[in-house]
């Protein structure tokens, strides 16, 4: 999916893109249709909007699984898969995610997820 910067999504893909080495993929996903609003890849073997529908899946689980244990008062901040060679990132903002995959010995975890922070603040 191309993404145009004029949009809110678009502009966060693209301050991702400019701020993290080792990048793979980037989505911005609404929460409720599953469907990515933006996106980029830089591997032919990740394709960001099949990537946004199952991870929304992961979202709305997660969320199950918290109101099953009762964890009123409690938000998810965002959720962290940990793979052989990359890092998968979600991170909430209001109905949409930030879906983030990046090289795990390129990018520095800290610095991913502050750019996932500031990037999530510009997009409500």
């Amino acid at each position: 999916m191309a993404y145009s910067t004029n949009s809110p999504a678009g502009k966060v893909v693209q301050d991702v893109l400019d701020n993290l080495p080792g990048l793979v993929a980037v989505a911005v996903v609404d929460i409720t249709s599953g469907m990515a609003l933006a996106s980029h890849s830089n591997s032919p073997n990740i394709n960001p909007e099949t990537a946004a529908a199952y991870n929304t899946e992961v979202v709305k689980q997660k969320q199950k699984a918290m109101s099953a244990l009762k964890l009123t008062g409690e938000n998810i901040e965002d959720i962290l898969i940990t793979l052989t060679n990359q890092l998968h990132l979600i991170k909430l903002a209001g109905n949409k995610f930030i879906y983030l995959a990046v090289n795990a010995r390129e990018t520095n975890l800290a610095i991913a997820r502050e750019v996932l922070r500031s990037s999530a603040e510009n997009l409500n």
